[in-house]
């Protein structure tokens, strides 16, 4: 399970930036939503592949992140809805705060899991659901474990570059909707300064290996 849940939220900490249409890869289509899925997940699973990933490797994680993975998110997007209305209220400097210790969470949280992960992974793709000129569509996946299928969805969204991906589901579990509440609960406590305080505690406590 830990790999799966590893390899669904490298994108979500990936997330950290919008990319534009210069630091998108070449040679990907970005008009097809579920083909952009399988081939940031395919370059993911590569990269595990040619040598494999210590979980406290985060200098490395990040350059995948970078590479691999940025050209085809929004992590903005992500950030912004998350935070709610509390977003308006930030600052450019407080929301690009927000931004970086939120990917950089995500990584810590997930970075341990790395090393299970399968270049031989299996990710069966659900047949599309979304009409034609839809420019917010979820791409369904199951991933093959040795129990029961994991669903995993990834909601992306129509830009003038491209597909671009900002939130997803793991069983049940939608990323942003997993944050807003506790987003909300710091930012009422102690502004968003509170968020960004709270954010870079916990990311010190998990780089010296507290859980």
């Amino acid at each position: 399970m830990k790999k799966l849940l590893l390899l669904v939220t490298l994108f979500a900490c990936g997330f950290g930036g919008f990319a534009t249409a210069a630091r998108a890869a070449q040679g990907v289509d970005q008009s097809d939503p579920q083909a952009l899925i399988k081939t940031a997940t395919q370059q993911v699973l590569d990269e595990v592949r040619s040598q494999s990933i210590a979980p406290g490797d985060i200098a490395r994680i990040r350059d995948i992140v970078d590479r691999d993975i940025l050209p085809y998110v929004d992590f903005r997007r992500t950030t912004r809805l998350a935070m709610g209305p509390h977003w308006r209220t930030a600052t450019p400097a407080q929301q690009q705060q927000v931004m970086d210790q939120f990917q950089l969470l995500l990584i810590h949280l997930y970075a341990g899991a790395l090393a299970q992960l399968k270049p031989d992974q299996q990710i069966e793709y659900q047949p599309m659901r979304n009409a034609p000129g839809d420019t917010d569509v979820v791409v369904r996946t199951l991933a093959q474990t040795s129990g029961k299928p994991v669903e995993i969805d990834y909601r992306l969204y129509k830009t003038p570059q491209g597909w671009r991906l900002y939130d997803l589901n793991v069983l049940g579990a939608w990323l942003i909707q997993t944050y807003r509440a506790q987003f909300n609960e710091k930012i009422q406590q102690g502004g968003v300064d509170g968020l960004i305080q709270f954010l870079s505690s916990r990311n010190q406590e998990l780089q010296a290996g507290k859980p």
